[in-house]
């Protein structure tokens, strides 16, 4: 059932804002101030200065991230501007501190717009600008709330420019966590990666990505569908983007895409699909419905029409099983490839965070975790294919995931001890 809150305590909740600043060291003598600003500050400067690496050491810039948005695509109301996307802003970085310890602080870019007003087109030259200008201060940049295409632009260009990760969560938060599930799907259904006919529908820039992380993962099969129906290669209005998932078919229609399908993966609108549609699917199907705030269909549809025939549903929901919940990834992402000083996130540490998440749905969970979920049985199976927000081992479990895959994959130094990393990582904070 959905916890009911009236706009009244939200505004309560929100009153001076979500987030502060919190002091690391004592200032409480004359000795700490003259250790914390002048005369002592200028030894760390001088250092910094001389040895640019120890920034990390001297500052808090190795657990520190900005949460980046130009809040031209908050959530799903749109283009409100820089201003009105900082309680979302403040609301990661307080996700931030709370599942990962990571410190991260709301860095809202205006006046990034072709006009160089606080709404309309987003200027990609802009915001790079404006991101790279701030970068020094931190340790990753997480992107969020900028609209498609542009998204795609500023991550890709600032990846590559920056020494330090830069990960739009609105591209690959939903992905990371989605292939978490279908691995899941997989294993439960006794099929291969590679023998799933999966469908997403919905291209914009959570659904090029969960096609990318799907295809990374091991799917092979793979029909995207716009608004204009399947992604053909034959079509003549792709951008690049798309046309990188087209495929050569007679068919037109999402309908006719689903026809036989295993997996349905929706990051669309509401209610596009029937009862008798998910009929035509596959035995044993799965529906990643997470289309927010009403999904693709809803899961009473889904069970009406299923009737005792097997099926995984899944949603973006917090009062259905199996919510698809950014939460689950970039807190962890983010501390395991602070925690190795990883220059990017890539591809093979995507991979391994979905790889962990589904891995660890598989433990039993802890009778503490379960409390807090007394109308679930957490039990690994078609109720239960994602951790819960709130269960600490994804703190080690995911994070330490990707930092290894950041070693292994030549994001992060060699020489990191990852055996001492290990063991910090299952300490907790």
């Amino acid at each position: 059932m959905a916890i009911q809150i009236t706009k009244e305590e939200v505004f309560e909740f929100h009153d001076g804002g979500k987030v502060r600043v919190a002091l690391s060291k004592p200032l409480a003598t004359q000795k700490d101030l003259c250790l914390a600003y002048t005369p002592g500050v200028a030894q760390a400067v001088k250092e910094i200065a001389a040895k640019p690496e120890t920034v990390y050491n001297l500052t808090s810039k190795k657990n520190l991230v900005a949460v980046v948005s130009d809040g031209t695509a908050i959530l799903g109301l749109g283009d409100l501007g820089a201003a009105a996307s900082i309680p979302v802003m403040e609301g990661k970085a307080a996700l931030f501190k709370t599942f990962a310890n990571v410190d991260a602080w709301p860095v809202p870019v205006g006046h990034c717009r072709m006009d160089g007003k606080d709404t309309g087109k987003t200027d990609p030259k802009r915001v790079i600008e404006a991101v790279r200008a701030l970068a020094p201060m931190y340790g990753g940049i997480n992107l969020e709330d900028i609209a498609a295409p542009a998204c795609f632009e500023i991550e890709d260009t600032l990846d590559a420019e920056l020494d330090i990760p830069v990960f739009h969560d609105d591209q690959w938060g939903t992905a990371v966590i989605t292939v978490a599930g279908v691995i899941n799907y997989a294993h439960i259904s006794k099929r291969a990666l590679s023998e799933l006919k999966v469908v997403v529908n919905g291209a914009g820039a959570a659904g090029i990505r969960i096609a990318d992380m799907c295809k990374a993962a091991g799917v092979q099969d793979l029909t995207m569908c716009d608004s204009k129906g399947i992604i053909r290669a034959d079509r003549q209005d792709l951008t690049s983007h798309k046309r990188r998932h087209a495929v050569e078919t007679e068919k037109q229609t999402l309908k006719d895409a689903l026809a036989g399908a295993h997996v349905f993966i929706g990051v669309s609108a509401a209610n596009v699909l029937s009862g008798e549609d998910v009929c035509t699917m596959a035995e044993f199907p799965a529906i990643f419905a997470m289309a927010n705030p009403d999904p693709e269909i809803e899961p009473a549809v889904v069970a009406a029409a299923m009737g005792d025939k097997p099926y995984i549903m899944a949603t973006g929901r917090s009062d259905y099983p199996n919510q698809i919940n950014n939460v689950l990834g970039f807190p962890f992402l983010f501390r395991g490839a602070l925690d190795v000083r990883a220059r990017t996130i890539n591809t093979e540490m995507k991979v391994a965070a979905s790889m962990a998440l589904a891995m660890l749905a598989r433990e039993p969970v802890p009778a503490d975790i379960q409390a807090l979920y007394p109308t679930e049985k957490l039990e690994f199976g078609t109720q239960y294919i994602i951790p819960k927000a709130f269960d600490r081992r994804l703190y080690s479990v995911v994070s330490y995931a990707v930092a290894e895959a950041a070693v292994k994959s030549g994001a992060a130094p060699a020489d990191t001890d990852l055996v001492a990393l290990k063991q910090q990582l299952d300490a907790g904070f």
